[in-house]
C-alpha cells in the first residue's frame, strides 16, 4: 500500500485545533486545556429537530466533578426537551469530543459535545438524540451481527452572496443571490466589469476557476475541518450554478459521525459568514436546478473485518448486504421522516429530479435509492449508499434509524428484490417506460406523507429500547404543529400567479 502524507500542521488554522489523540478521562481534558491556555468553555448539545445548541461557562467551572455530575441548565426552552415543571436537565461532557473552537474571538475556547443526563433519575435523557445513537451503536454490538458501523458523508451545500425572506400577514416572499448564478450573466456590475464566468444552469459540477469561484472558500472550509480532526476526502463544486458545492467526509463510526456532521455545519456557515457569504443545507433553495442532499455510505464491520463484502455476490455483496438494502428500502417510506425531515426536503425528492425517489437499488447508478458504488474492489471499500437522506436532518436520529432498519433486514432476510440495472442504453429510472416505472414503489411525496408512515411502521426502531415511543411521538407531534400545518395555512407566492386573475 503507498503511503499517504499528512498535511503540514503549519499549513492548519492554528496549527490544529485537537489533541494528539482523542482524549478519554476529565483530567486529559483539563491537561489539554492548561496547554492550550483555556479561559472559556464551550458546551454544545442538540435539540430534537437537529440543531446544535450551546453555553459557555469561565474554564473555573470546568473540574472533573463536571465530567461525572454534569453542567445544569434550563431544558424547557430547547425544542423537544422537557415541559416548565421538569425542565432541571445536565449536561454530560465527552471528553472524546474535546477540540479548541477554532471560531473563538480571541480568547482560546473549550469546546466540548455533551450527553443530556436527568438529574432526579440519574438516567440519560431519553430524548436526547445523541443518546439515541450511542444505545442504536450498543444494540448493535448487542445482535451479534456486527460490533461496529461506519458512515461516511457526501454533505451538499449552498453558498449565496445574499439572502432576504420574510412571512407575515400580508405578504411571503424570498430572494437569494450569487454573484456565480448564470442569472447574472447581463447585469450591470455598477461601474465594475461583469467578467462573465458563472456555471449554467446543471451545468456546475467539476469546473476550474474561475467558473469555480468558491474554491478558496471550500479550501479554508476543508482545513478548518482537518485541523478539528476529521477527515475529509474531498471538496469540489457541485451541479447547480450560484454556488452549489460539496465536502466529503471518509467513514467514521455512528455516533461520531454524526458529532462531525454537526461540526462540518458549523465550520461551513461561519467559514461562509467569515468571508462575507452566507451558506445553506437546505435541500432546495433554487428552482428548476439541481438540489443539496446528504449521500450517506454504510457498512457493517465485525472484529476488524467487513461484512459487506463478496466477490461471488450481486456488485460484490455479502447476503447480509442485500438483506442490510431490504431493510432499507420496506421502511424507507418511515426512514424519511428522520432522514429527510423538512417540507422542503420533498421539494428535492420530486419525480423527473436527479434525486432518488424510486426505491430501487442498483450498482453505479445514481437513480436509485441505494446505490453500490463501484470505484474500488477492495473488501474494505465494498457498502452501500443510501441516498434519500439530506443534511437538515438530526444526524443521531438519522443514521440511528438506518441502522435500525438494516438490521431488521439482516435479522428478517429481508429480500431487496431485483437490482434496477439497465443494459439498453436507459440513463436512469425516471427514462423507463411508464409502464416499468408503474411498478416501481416510490418515496412519500410529503413531510405529512413520511409521518404518517413512520407513526404507521416505527415497531423496528423501538428494538434493544433504541428509540422510545416517547421520543417519536414528541417528534411527530413537533413536525406537524410547528413545520406541516404552518406552511398549509400560508398561501404560497405561487398561488398568485396561477389563481390572482381567476
Amino acid at each position: 500500500m503507498s503511503e499517504k502524507l499528512s498535511v503540514p500542521a503549519e499549513h492548519l488554522p492554528g496549527g490544529g485545533y485537537t489533541p494528539a489523540a482523542p482524549l478519554k478521562t476529565a483530567s486529559d481534558v483539563l491537561e489539554f486545556a492548561r496547554s492550550r491556555k483555556v479561559a472559556q468553555v464551550d458546551v454544545k448539545f442538540i435539540d430534537l429537530p437537529g440543531q446544535w445548541q450551546h453555553f459557555t461557562v469561565p474554564i473555573n467551572q470546568l473540574d472533573e466533578d463536571a465530567f461525572a455530575e454534569g453542567l445544569g441548565f434550563d431544558s424547557s426552552s430547547v425544542r423537544g426537551f422537557q415541559a416548565t415543571q421538569a425542565s432541571d436537565m445536565l449536561l454530560i461532557p465527552d471528553p472524546a469530543t474535546a477540540v479548541i473552537d477554532p471560531f473563538s474571538t480571541g480568547v482560546p475556547t473549550l469546546s466540548l459535545i455533551c450527553n443530556v443526563k436527568d438529574p432526579l433519575s440519574g438516567e440519560m435523557c431519553a430524548r436526547d438524540p445523541r443518546h439515541v445513537a450511542r444505545k442504536a451503536e450498543d444494540y448493535l454490538k448487542s445482535t451479534g451481527i456486527a460490533d461496529t458501523i461506519f458512515f461516511g458523508l457526501e454533505a451538499e451545500f449552498f453558498v449565496f452572496d445574499s439572502v432576504r425572506f420574510d412571512q407575515n400577514q400580508h405578504s411571503g416572499y424570498y430572494f437569494v443571490d450569487s454573484d456565480e448564478g448564470v442569472w447574472n450573466s447581463g447585469r450591470q456590475n455598477d461601474g465594475k466589469p461583469n467578467l462573465g464566468h458563472r456555471p449554467r444552469y446543471k451545468e456546475g459540477c467539476f469546473p476550474v476557476s474561475p467558473l469555480d469561484s468558491l474554491q478558496e472558500i471550500r479550501t479554508q472550509m476543508t482545513m478548518t475541518l482537518l485541523s478539528l480532526g476529521i477527515e475529509v476526502e474531498a471538496h469540489h463544486h457541485e451541479v447547480a450554478t450560484a454556488g452549489q458545492c460539496e465536502i466529503d467526509m471518509r467513514f467514521a463510526p455512528l455516533t461520531r459521525m454524526a458529532d462531525n456532521v454537526l461540526t462540518c455545519k458549523y465550520v461551513v456557515h461561519n467559514v461562509a459568514e467569515r468571508n462575507g457569504k452566507t451558506a445553506t443545507f437546505m435541500p432546495k433553495p433554487l428552482f428548476a436546478d439541481n438540489c443539496s442532499g446528504m449521500h450517506c455510505h454504510q457498512s457493517l464491520w465485525n472484529g476488524g473485518q467487513p461484512l459487506f463484502a463478496d466477490p461471488q455476490g450481486y456488485a460484490g455483496l455479502s447476503q447480509i448486504a442485500l438483506w442490510y438494502i431490504g431493510g432499507l428500502l420496506k421502511h424507507a417510506p418511515a426512514l424519511l421522516a428522520l432522514t429527510s425531515p423538512t417540507t422542503n426536503s420533498y421539494r428535492r425528492l420530486a419525480p423527473g429530479c436527479e434525486a432518488p425517489v424510486n426505491l430501487v437499488y442498483s450498482q453505479r447508478n445514481r437513480s436509485a435509492a441505494c446505490r453500490i458504488p463501484m470505484h474500488s474492489q477492495s473488501p474494505k471499500a465494498r457498502r452501500i449508499e443510501f441516498r434519500c437522506p439530506d443534511a437538515l436532518c438530526n444526524p443521531y436520529l438519522a443514521f440511528s434509524a438506518m441502522l435500525m432498519a438494516g438490521l431488521d433486514g439482516i435479522q428478517n432476510k429481508i429480500d431487496p428484490g431485483v437490482p434496477m440495472d439497465k443494459s439498453d442504453g436507459v440513463r436512469d429510472i425516471f427514462g423507463l417506460p411508464e409502464e416499468e416505472k408503474a411498478g416501481i414503489k416510490t418515496v412519500p411525496g410529503s413531510l405529512e406523507e413520511a409521518l404518517a408512515a413512520l407513526e404507521a411502521d416505527h415497531d423496528f426502531l423501538l428494538r434493544g429500547d433504541v428509540f422510545t415511543t416517547d421520543l417519536l411521538e414528541t417528534y411527530i407531534g413537533y413536525k406537524r404543529r410547528h413545520e406541516v400545518d404552518p406552511l398549509r395555512l400560508r398561501p404560497h407566492p405561487y398561488e398568485f400567479y396561477l389563481y390572482y386573475e381567476l
